[in-house]
């Protein structure tokens, strides 16, 4: 007898197609394969720490501690950026200014630059904060020669310029020749190039040549704001080479973050400067920092020649 196969037991329909799609369940794999699930998984665990750590952690340490801050902002944060945009920090500055400030309006040019700092990218200027300072200082003295040791991007050298006498020029010394030329356009955009003579070399170099270069016999204000080791063999250097004199008035930011301890105690203990001391903080930030100023007056001179204990012994 041949036997037939048997047909398959015969389902009402509903129950025909359930089956169906529960075999083709089991086969498919599914839109996301569990590696792929854990892979997102993975990222987006990292980009949640990441966003703790840069929304929350890092600018709270930042903000409370210099030499991370220092770290960051000046090394690891522009290093990155450099690399991805293929553009440098001072070239980055300059767009914003060219894009936001107004032409021939030296503070459009400082607020261009302040909003960029605060929420866009750190800058190594001294800052609305200290710049207050420096303006105060600036109106005070009211030099007719100004001398701007450091001029990175040209941020002080708009602010000092905006407040000079009509006929006061300024000198600003650059070492490097990217941050001259940036700070040259910036300065130019503020309309203040033609009051502002900008130098590039080092300050060593230079500062001997001032007097046959300018005609300068003193400086009456001198603005001291680049490597903090040359804070103290640079007044010297002016000491030495006589532009520093009655009346002039020397200052110097950073003192206290990143710091300029051998240049504080030299012209705390000179009896030929009276110094004040300005605290602030690093610029755009909530770390301690401060401006010193010395300020070099006729009493202060006559004390290096009066034998100060002599005088006591005598009143006695």
């Amino acid at each position: 007898m041949l036997l037939l196969p048997s047909a398959p037991p015969v389902r009402p329909d509903g129950d025909t197609h359930r089956a169906e799609s529960d075999v083709t369940a089991r086969r498919s794999p599914g839109p996301w394969p569990r590696p792929l699930r854990m892979s997102l998984l993975t990222v987006s665990v990292v980009l949640f720490v990441l966003c703790v750590l840069f929304r929350g952690l890092i600018p709270w340490l930042l903000q409370s501690n210099s030499t991370l801050a220092l770290l960051w902002y000046d090394v690891l944060l522009e290093a990155t950026l450099n690399l991805l945009t293929r553009t440098t920090r001072p070239q980055r500055l300059l767009q914003a200014v060219s894009i936001n400030a107004v032409r021939g309006d030296p503070d459009s040019v400082l607020t261009a630059i302040d909003h960029f700092c605060k929420h866009t990218e750190w800058a190594m200027n001294v800052g609305d904060e200290k710049g207050a300072i420096l303006d105060l200082v600036v109106i005070e003295t009211s030099p007719s020669t100004v001398l701007e040791l450091g001029t990175y991007c040209g941020y002080s050298s708009v602010r000092i310029t905006r407040l000079l006498p009509p006929a006061t020029k300024m000198i600003t010394v650059e070492m490097n020749p990217e941050y001259a030329e940036v700070a040259r356009q910036i300065i130019q955009h503020a309309g203040l190039l033609d009051k502002v003579c900008v130098l590039e070399g080092e300050s060593a170099d230079l500062i001997p040549k001032m007097a046959d270069m300018f005609g300068i016999q003193t400086f009456d204000f001198v603005f001291l704001d680049h490597w903090k080791e040359h804070y103290l063999p640079d007044i010297r250097l002016l000491e030495d080479c006589g532009l520093l004199t009655q009346g002039s008035v020397v200052l110097a930011d950073n003192v206290v973050c990143p710091g300029a301890p051998k240049y504080l105690d030299y012209v705390r203990s000179d009896l030929k400067y009276s110094s004040r001391f300005y605290q602030a903080h690093l610029e755009y930030t909530r770390v301690l920092d401060g401006l010193e100023r010395q300020h070099t007056d006729h009493f202060s001179l006559l004390l290096q020649y009066v034998d100060v204990a002599a005088i006591l012994d005598w009143s006695d």
